[in-house]
């Protein structure tokens, strides 16, 4: 299984952004996960088959995660961003596929 993510860049505060994650097999879960410098990494959201999500409280009716099965495509669409969102962002799907990471820096 391979994962792609993509989608981040230089946002100011209060924007926002749609990260992609696009995988080139089959999964029942997949995470997103964020790492700021110094920092360890961090779950941010949780989508599971069936559609179930969860999501770190400092995200919570911020972000959305979604998926498109037909694209093999996991989004996470972050609005209201914050100085403290930036970081490295990951998908993954439990326990070992990792994607390549995706920075997004909010700034102004």
């Amino acid at each position: 299984v391979q994962l792609q993510a993509s989608g981040g860049g230089l946002v100011q505060p209060g924007g926002s952004l749609r990260l992609s994650c696009a995988v080139s097999g089959t999964f029942r879960r997949l995470d997103w996960y964020r790492q700021a410098p110094g920092k360890q990494r961090e779950l941010v959201a949780i989508i599971m088959s069936g559609g179930h999500t969860n999501y770190a409280d400092s995200v919570k009716g911020r972000f959305t995660i979604s998926g498109d099965i037909a694209k093999n495509t996991v989004y996470l669409q972050m609005n209201s961003l914050k100085p403290e969102d930036t970081a490295v962002y990951y998908c993954n799907i439990p326990p070992s596929f990792w994607g390549q990471g995706t920075l997004v820096t909010v700034s102004s």
